[in-house]
């Protein structure tokens, strides 16, 4: 029998890191422990950005892998935010609220089976000119927990009270992850080395905010990804014509 090495194993390790960090929020929530719950999925969200790095370096990606990471996904990324804000505000509309969990939810498994089925396909045009179709899992659990951040950077609002609103923004983050719009990938993007120290410079300062008023930052960080959508579509509209152009 052939010995399974070390820098297969790896890759998984971290994958099971998102995943037990995705479960681990429902946890906090159920205990009402809100500000952990949201952290335990941004764990998850490092997590899940680092086993595909870690996969390429060692020159260990697998089928297996790929299984787990997307059973990951689905659990880090699509159930547990579902719960957690279900729990948090939905609870108080009751089956209206548990519907609206579920869409969520629903809606991320079926983004990360649509992705399992294109994973071949290197000739998917969005794939092709570096953009992702629909919100990718992890910046969807984000946008969904957005509510729950703005509350938390700003102590005394009830955000949570307007359930409603909530529900029908929920809604909405469901549509955009299983959207055919073209959104960034972060792997394709590039700078330019005149631009290296600049962006170096803003990356810092983000960090800076992370730890000095945490969830302001990452609220903002979700504002800026939703207010790009836009002209990520006009980039990839473009690019296609000019790429259609150059064929003729």
């Amino acid at each position: 029998m052939r010995a399974i090495s070390i820098r297969t194993i790896l890759p998984n390790v971290v994958t099971l890191c998102a995943f037990m960090a995705g479960v681990t929020s429902i946890r906090f929530a159920l205990a009402g422990k809100w500000e952990l719950a949201v952290a335990a999925i941004a764990l998850a969200g490092i997590f899940d950005g680092l086993d595909g790095t870690v996969a390429r370096l060692l020159k260990s990606t697998s089928k297996f892998g790929a299984e787990l990471d997307s059973l990951s996904d689905v659990v880090a990324f699509g159930v547990a935010p579902a719960v957690i804000l279900y729990l948090w505000t939905l609870e108080g509309l009751d089956r209206l609220g548990w519907g609206v969990a579920l869409i969520y939810a629903t809606a991320m498994a079926l983004r990360l089976a649509r992705f399992n089925a294109r994973l071949e396909d290197e000739e998917e045009p969005k794939k092709r000119l570096g953009y992702l179709t629909g919100v990718p899992a992890p910046m969807g659990a984000g946008l969904l927990l957005m509510p729950m951040m703005l509350d938390l950077a700003l102590p005394g609002q009830t955000i949570r009270d307007y359930s409603e609103l909530v529900a029908l923004y929920s809604v909405t983050v469901a549509l955009l992850i299983v959207s055919t719009i073209p959104t960034l990938s972060l792997k394709a993007l590039r700078v330019r080395r005149t631009f290296f120290v600049p962006v170096m410079l803003i990356i810092g300062i983000v960090i800076t905010g992370l730890f000095v008023r945490t969830w302001a930052v990452m609220f903002g960080i979700g504002v800026f990804y939703l207010i790009s959508l836009p002209f990520t579509i006009f980039g990839f509209k473009r690019r296609s014509a000019e790429k259609d152009e150059r064929r003729r």
